[in-house]
């Protein structure tokens, strides 16, 4: 196959590109450009979008001995990543942009561009596997290594996309991966992962969003509506945190707080106890299913987060939206993540959480 090769600049999608060379493709190497300005992004070994990372990638492409090119896809980026994290977080909601960036980037855009240029497929150095099934379709499953696992970020891809990709090292834990870009002479074997938000250079997601949003002062209050403090804007708050929400008065029962909603119309943050975090059931759109969506009730697993733990869940469509209820209450639950569903380590699909339904014997 004609294969062309995502290289972060990392040691995940190097190994990932030397791979499939050795299997015999035709591989080509690419690294994409995604800040307007990459010195503003993130430097060292922190980020994927620096300078710095593109020559990485250049010089591991040139140790596997495959062409090398640079594509500039900082504008798509911008809007789709960027410019959606800000508007979700000014809507109160909790977007996952590494899951926006798979789903509009690297499986759209890159994927779309590679076919149009006579690519059979795109390669990454994600942790997932692909499984073909007997009757030539193909299956998205966890990794082998679950404390690598991004099955949870590639939840939105379709069995289309699923159709021209590969996952070289979703059979391989990390430490045997590391071994071998020593082994195969690649000099990022030892370049730490990248954390956090790519684009956000310093890592302070709250000081990123008020350079980009403003102050918009607002109260902190109970489930009653009593003030219990003051913010500077409710884009600094996500469901469910508990540090950082500086509120001088102390509980009553002087155990800790929660945040339980954020409302940017009236710049109202509420709190309350862990107890009043339980969610029995959550409402989600914008379904993507990995292959043939699932008809009548569905019992599976769930993901909430990118690093969360599996849930017990049922699942059925109502229209355009998915209804999921949990077999047992739970608290990780914030609109603007996505829920991702599976069977057994198979990826079902994915949907943006849009609403929660709290236990109601918690309020």
């Amino acid at each position: 196959m004609r294969v062309l090769a995502a290289m972060s600049g990392g040691v995940d999608s190097a190994v990932a590109a030397a791979r499939m060379a050795e299997a015999g493709h035709d591989v080509t190497g690419v690294h994409l450009a995604l800040s307007r300005n990459p010195q503003s992004y993130r430097s060292g070994a922190r980020g994927c979008c620096t300078i710095e990372d593109s020559r990485d990638a250049r010089r591991a492409a040139d140790v596997i001995g495959i062409p090398f090119y640079i594509w500039d896809l900082a504008e798509r980026f911008h809007a789709d990543v960027v410019e959606d994290f800000v508007s979700e977080y000014a809507a109160g909601r909790t977007p996952n942009p590494c899951l926006r960036c798979n789903e509009k980037v690297k499986f759209s855009a890159v994927l779309e561009r590679a076919l149009a240029l006579g690519f059979d497929a795109v390669a990454t150095g994600h942790y997932a596997r692909i499984l073909d099934t007997p009757s030539g379709t193909r299956e998205l499953h966890r990794a082998v290594d679950p404390a690598k696992d991004q099955s949870y970020v590639l939840g939105v891809l379709t069995q289309e996309q699923l159709a021209h990709a590969y996952f070289p090292l979703g059979d391989t834990v990390k430490t045997e991966i590391r071994a071998e870009a020593e082994r195969r002479g690649l000099s990022v074997a030892a370049k730490p992962d990248s954390h956090d938000i790519c684009f956000i250079a310093d890592g302070n997601t709250p000081g990123f969003l008020s350079a980009q949003l403003g102050e918009a002062p607002g109260d902190i209050v109970d489930a009653q509506g009593n003030k219990l403090g003051e913010h500077q804007g409710t884009h600094g708050f996500t469901i469910g945190q508990r540090k950082g929400l500086r509120i001088g008065t102390p509980a009553a029962d002087g155990k800790p707080r929660f945040v339980l909603d954020i409302s940017p119309v009236d710049r109202t943050v509420t709190v309350g106890s862990r107890a009043e975090l339980a969610v029995e059931r959550l409402t989600a759109s914008k379904p993507r299913w990995c292959g043939p969506a699932p008809t009548g009730r569905l019992d599976a697993k769930a993901q909430l987060r990118a690093h969360g733990d599996e849930v017990s869940v049922a699942a059925w469509l109502d229209g355009d939206l998915v209804q999921v209820e949990f077999t047992e209450p739970t608290s990780a639950v914030a609109p603007g993540q996505a829920v991702v569903l599976y069977d057994g380590t198979r990826v079902v699909g994915s949907a943006t959480i849009d609403s929660v339904q709290r236990v109601t014997a918690a309020v």
